[in-house]
Order: C-alpha cells, then structure tokens, then sequence
C-alpha cells in the first residue's frame, strides 16, 4: 500500500521526534510511506498520483483533483473537521473517507482558559511590565494598577456545547462560575448547572463569553457590532473555534472603544493573517497562532487514532467514516 502525507509539518516535525517522542512510524508499518512538510494546490495532484491512501490536515481535496486518482481508495483527514475533502465527490468515486474526532478536547479546554485567566489575571500584562525591570523599581513587595477578578461568581457564556464546550462548562463550574449556554442539546441532557438560553440571552448575562461552534452561514461573524452592544460593557470574549465566527473589524472597535474588555483567541478569520488584520494592533487582544489543538498529548491522540483508522480500513472494517 502506497501511503502519502501530504502535510504533515504542523503535527510532527521532523526534530520533534526525539524529543516529545511523535513519529510516523504507526503508517510506516502499513505501507510505503512518503510525508510531505506542506504541499501547494498546484502540487497536490502530482504528489498523490499512485497513493493508495492519502493523508490531509489543511491541503484541499477537490472534485476535480479526486477524479484524477485513479487508484484512491482512502483518504483520511488529520483533523475533526472535515471541510477541506469533498465529501460527496469521494463516495461517488467508492473512495472512504474518515476523520478524528475528539481527539483536541483536553488541549483546546485549557487554551479556553489559558487565555480566560490571562485576561482576568493580567499575566501577559504584568509579566511585560516586569521583563522593563518595573518591579524592581517598587517601593512595596507588590503593585497592581490594572485591576483583576475573581471568576468565582460571574456568568460564563458558551456557544455551542460538542465535547470541547462541555468540557470547557464544567471546568467553569469547578471555578465556582454560573454557566449558562447556546446549545441544541435538550435542558434535561445537560449537566447539572448548566442552564439553557437563547443567544440574545446570553449575550445579555455572559461575564465571559466563549465560543465553540462550528462555521456555518448561520453563524459566520456570529459576533459583529449588533451582538457586540447587547455584550455586557466590560465583558471579555475568548474564540478558540473559528475566526470567521468574529467581525473582526467590529470586535476591534469595540475593543479601542472599552465596550469590551478583552480578547483571547487562537484562531483568526484569515491564517495566517495579514499584517493589516486590526487585532494584530489591539492591546487588548491576545492572539495565539492557532495552537489550541496542538498539546504533545493530543498530537500523539491524532496520529494514534489515524493509525488505527486505516488499519481498520484495511481489515474492511472502517471506523470514523464519513
């Protein structure tokens, strides 16, 4: 079996290896394996001519490129989303497609709250004052002229509760926070002290308000200057989802203005973006460069469970099928 990765860079780099102990070992067993740091669009066809299975983490598979491949049978996607194949042109071909799911929980949870405590705590804020020597320069043992809070007793919102957003509720219930969310699960199947509302009801009570929803047309730029002025004056919002779900030309004003407090988000509408995007320039925007996911543990979790994929594939027991 030929095996071809086609972008393997942002998941395992080659010095990696030795020392987190990521590899790509699991698909050298398989198969003739060839992996690819990244691969432009004009050079995805060349590259996967003759692979029987063919690896994908953000390299676009279209109709056009899979009617080529004459001898796919297998595509998997180094990812939960699943956008970048089509989808429909792959089961008319009888090509399988599967993904992995859930594999990020863990990591993209803590990134919620990594940057929900760096905005509450003002570590980015403090650490930076410190690194110019102000601490040194204190009469006191401590200073502190831009203010934090406490989470326990404020409202977390959340948009979409899937296993990352239910994870990231109940961590919220662990700081003694009230949790209240945008979710089409029914009330009875949420955890106790998660409670049910509508958007405009959550903007509304939302102290904190975290987005984990998918991109769809309904909720792209989900926030932009309507639902920003129905945000409480102060609130802080955090976006380890998708970037497009923000305007961010919106959220930037909002954010100069003082309406709202603070941004912590790991993902951008364009990536990676462009020098001009106005939160670059926001000091009250902290930008991660879409790493939420990628935690060792979680990394490891991805290629495991591509591994196992395939293998199930071959056996003709296909499992993660799309």
């Amino acid at each position: 079996m030929k095996i071809v990765i086609l972008d393997g860079y942002t998941i395992i780099r080659s010095r990696e290896a030795s020392t987190e102990g990521l590899s790509w070992e699991g698909f050298e067993k398989l198969g003739e394996l060839t992996v690819y740091d990244r691969t432009a669009p004009e050079e995805v066809l060349e590259r996967s001519q003759g692979a029987d299975a063919l690896f994908t983490n953000k390299v676009v598979l279209s109709a056009s490129i899979l009617r080529q491949l004459k001898q796919l049978k297998y595509i998997g996607v180094l990812a939960t989303g699943y956008n970048v194949v089509d989808i429909d042109a792959a089961h008319d071909l009888g090509i399988t497609v599967t993904n992995v799911p859930a594999y990020s929980t863990e990591s993209v949870a803590q990134a919620t709250f990594a940057h929900i405590l760096n905005l509450t705590n003002r570590v980015g804020y403090y650490a930076a004052e410190n690194r110019s020597g102000r601490w040194t320069r204190q009469s006191d043992f401590c200073y502190y002229d831009a203010p934090f809070t406490d989470l326990c007793g404020k409202t977390l919102g959340v948009v979409g509760l899937g296993h990352i957003g239910m994870r990231v509720a109940n961590l919220a219930r662990q700081f003694g926070m009230d949790v209240f969310a945008v979710t089409s699960k029914h009330r009875a199947d949420l955890p106790q002290g998660v409670q049910k509302t509508t958007l405009e009801g959550l903007l509304c009570v939302s102290d904190v308000l975290t987005l984990h929803c998918p991109l769809t047309v309904e909720t792209r730029h989900l926030i932009n200057s309507d639902t920003l002025r129905k945000m409480k004056k102060g609130a802080i919002l955090i976006n380890t989802s998708r970037g497009a779900l923000v305007d961010e030309t919106a959220l930037a004003a909002a954010l100069n203005e003082g309406w709202i407090a603070g941004y912590g988000a790991d993902v951008l509408s364009q990536e990676p973006p462009m020098l001009d995007n106005p939160l670059l320039a926001c000091p009250t925007a902290f930008i991660t460069p879409h790493i939420a996911w990628a935690s060792v543990e979680s990394r490891r979790r991805l290629v495991d469970t591509a591994v196992d994929n395939l293998k199930a594939f071959i056996l003709h027991h296909p499992v993660n099928s799309l």
